[in-house]
């Protein structure tokens, strides 16, 4: 048996949006800048795939833009939000457990003489939305905040610290790395206040290399690239429109029963982090509890076993899991959302991500406990030998 408990990753993308984008490759492959018959059907493709995104976090079609992925429009908020306010201030904000594709610009804005600051969190990856509120200022052109986190799935409360951000200064750009949050998670731009968020079609079963990136109208907000004038000459390079048609499929599809697709999920992550922890030893939760974070992410720990070593012997059995962020695994750097949880090294290292997507099953769960409890029992004997 093959269990795929690493949604949080990448998802497989659903046969009838890959089937979609192959049809559009072939069938609507003018340029959408053309004035062609050809160019006009691709770009009415690209305008439905806009209006269908829009209608799901209640923003104008004009409003959404679509990216090579997750990285590129959570770049576009930082750097673009950077240059395109530097008059009015460089002083931003962002929490300390942010994803790499939105930390790692702010290195590089720091080195360039902006003022970056971050908002620690609690041990269950929670900010404190009052000393974020005291930390914007008048000069403060941009807070960041992640909705839901790549590695435990705790949920920020988004509307209430987009409220904060707003009472604080008006002026401040709010943005919201949505990227695991998209079509598992309700979101209104509108409701919440978001001034910009990311989103990334391989997180919810639309294809790789498709990205979302809304930005509300009227933001001095500076482009990535210049080139073109395509996508309101905010986004130059002739459009994916496949990628993007695709993309936006998958999102409504994502979004058609989430309340019962949140419902399922949880249950299974109920099942499997209950018998984790009541039967096998010293293991522990990393983040919130199971009712309150994510159903879709499930970070646990288990002590005196090494995360890498426990993810090979899950993977002779079949399942396949992973150490926190995607991103950083291969590299084997040491999971920065964690630390600033203030676990140990100990717990660091033997922290492992199981995550889940609304076609997981509980057939998959019981199997992944069975065989993890035996790896798990194996593991440790053997450790104690050495």
């Amino acid at each position: 048996m093959q269990v795929y408990f690493d949604n949080a990753a990448t998802t497989k993308i659903l046969p009838e949006a890959a089937k979609l984008m192959v049809n559009v490759m072939a069938e609507k492959y003018g340029n959408p800048s053309s004035a062609s018959v050809l160019g006009i059907e691709a770009d009415n493709v690209l305008k439905d795939a806009a209006k269908t995104v829009a209608g799901l976090i209640n923003a104008k079609p004009e409003e959404v833009y679509f990216t090579s992925g997750g990285t590129e429009s959570d770049n576009w908020a930082v750097f673009g939000s950077a240059r395109g306010y530097a008059k009015s201030g460089r002083h931003m904000l962002y929490t300390s457990v942010e994803h790499p594709a939105v930390n790692r610009p702010f290195e590089v804005l720091k080195d360039e003489g902006y003022d970056i600051e971050s908002i620690g969190v609690d041990s269950k990856g929670y900010i404190d939305i009052e000393e974020l509120k005291a930390k914007i200022r008048k000069d403060t052109i941009f807070a960041g905040v992640i909705l839901i986190n790549n590695e435990t799935g705790t949920i920020q409360d988004i509307e209430k610290i987009g409220k904060a951000v707003k009472e604080a200064n008006p002026n401040t750009l709010f943005f919201v790395d949505a990227v695991q949050a998209f079509g598992k998670y309700k979101i209104d731009v509108k409701k919440c206040g978001i001034d910009m968020l990311s989103a990334s079609g391989h997180k919810f079963n639309g294809p790789r290399g498709t990205g979302i990136f809304y930005m509300r109208k009227g933001l001095k907000v500076k482009p990535l690239m210049y080139g073109g004038g395509q996508q309101s000459n905010q986004r130059p390079g002739t459009e994916n429109v496949a990628g993007a048609a695709a993309a936006a499929f998958a999102a409504a599809e994502s979004y058609r029963d989430i309340k019962g697709n949140t419902e399922r999920v949880r249950e299974i992550k109920r099942y499997l982090a209950e018998k984790i922890l009541s039967e096998i030893p010293d293991t522990f939760i990393n983040g919130d509890s199971i009712e309150k974070a994510s159903p879709y992410v499930l970070n646990i720990g288990f002590l005196g076993l090494r995360s890498e070593v426990l993810l090979h012997a899950l993977e002779s059995e079949g399942i396949f899991v992973s150490a926190g962020s995607a991103c950083n695994s291969k590299k084997k750097v040491r999971s920065g959302v964690l630390s600033a949880m203030g676990k140990t090294d100990s717990e660091i290292e033997g922290s492992i991500r199981i995550s889940f997507s609304r076609f997981s099953t509980m057939e998959e769960a019981e199997y992944c406990f069975e065989k993890l409890k035996s790896q798990v029992s194996v593991l440790r004997r053997f450790n104690r030998k050495r």
